[in-house]
């Protein structure tokens, strides 16, 4: 059996957990895939139009575990691009930022305003969420052409997009700079699990985590210099990571079928897959369990 290959979301608990040697407590052979290791994060993560999460589940992970939002997550594991855990999700804050001399303060002000997301992924599905609220979807105007995470953090701060949704690190980044939140788009994370990793290994993978959560909650302030580790070089000079927040926490209860249900039929009735198999939706097949 190789080692158990772990990819990095931007969180915190990844790297808490090796700082404090949590993952070799558990027991656990361990890498990481350094997805972005010695590269200019903000390059690597532009992308062609129309190519997000759920693509990457497509082409295929290299890693045993890794994390996107739930709603990807939901449709990659009904397709079966690998097996949901089921026994823990994540919350991630998240939201649309504008420059703080955009004219554009309340949510409604984002009518036929292009904001830029990733293709299916966590901001996509999380803006229509939190503005549909606001505006009818056909008012609500999506960019996918801007990249991923960083890229689209590169070409906000450039004024070259006049509003994108982000999370982790980039968030706290944004509020540093004095950019302006519109509205918060926080939304539920998932874990996938790829390649048949032993069951063993994932208890021990989980057991680390939920250790450095509590770590996390006790004293944030310890740990949020591991946002440097998957940061643009670009912006490491500004980052001033004693000033962000914990971000996304992980919960340690069950990824429901009532919420696998119910966010598939969200997902289908706003088109989000719109001309492709989003697969059977079956929660026992799509999801594994190991409590």
């Amino acid at each position: 059996m190789g080692k158990f290959v772990i990819s990095p979301h931007f969180r915190l608990h990844e790297w808490v957990a090796e700082e404090k040697g949590y993952f070799k407590e558990a027991g656990l052979d361990y890498e990481f895939h350094g997805i972005w290791e010695g590269r200019d994060l903000d390059k690597a993560h532009a992308t062609p139009d129309k190519v997000g999460a759920y693509q990457s589940f497509e082409q295929g992970r290299e890693t045993n575990v890794s994390c996107a939002c739930h709603w990807t997550v939901n449709v990659a594991a009904s397709r079966g691009h690998g097996k949901m855990y089921a026994d823990a999700y994540s919350v991630s804050p998240a939201a649309i930022f504008v420059p703080p001399e955009s004219k554009i303060r309340d949510p409604q002000d984002l009518r036929g305003v292009p904001i830029s997301v990733g293709f299916q992924s966590g901001s996509h599905y999380s803006t229509l969420q939190a503005l549909e609220q606001y505006l009818p979807l056909p008012d609500i105007q999506l960019s996918f052409a801007d990249g991923i995470l960083f890229s689209r953090l590169a070409k906000l701060v450039d004024r070259e997009v006049p509003a994108a949704s982000l999370f982790s690190g980039p968030y706290y980044f944004l509020e540093q700079l004095g950019f302006r939140k519109v509205i918060d788009t926080t939304f539920m994370m998932a874990t996938m699990l790829t390649g048949a990793p032993d069951p063993e290994d994932v208890k021990k993978y989980f057991r680390a985590l939920r250790l450095a959560q509590r770590d996390i909650d006790l004293r944030p302030e310890l740990y949020t210099k591991h946002y440097r580790n998957e940061f643009p070089k670009r912006f490491l000079s500004q980052a001033d990571t004693r000033r962000w927040g914990p971000g996304e926490r992980i919960v340690f209860e069950p990824y429901t079928k009532e919420t696998f249900d119910r966010s598939f039929q969200w997902i289908r009735e706003r088109g989000i897959f719109e001309g492709q198999d989003m697969g059977a939706s079956c929660y026992e097949e799509a999801c594994v369990s190991l409590v």
